[in-house]
């Protein structure tokens, strides 16, 4: 699955993933491969990747939202 995290001044993360944790507005929530499209609004704290090698990454974010369709996720994160 392919992640795109963005914020207005810098690309953060690009890169393919196991899964993503993401804080959502309504509660935290994890992405994983052929999910469902989705679009929602996300709260402040932490997104964690799980990369192909078994490392994880950490962004804090204070807000965004994220679309995923067809195994892309773009995250616009404030």
């Amino acid at each position: 699955m392919l992640v795109d995290i963005i914020t207005p001044d810098a690309q953060l993360f690009s890169g393919d993933v196991l899964s993503i944790e993401l804080p959502g507005s309504n509660g935290s929530f994890e992405i994983l491969n052929d999910h469902a499209p989705i679009i929602s609004t996300l709260a402040a704290g932490d997104i964690i990747v799980s990369l192909d090698n078994g490392q994880k990454e950490s962004f804090t974010i204070h807000g965004g939202v994220i679309e995923m369709q067809n195994n892309k996720i773009i995250v616009l994160a404030d």
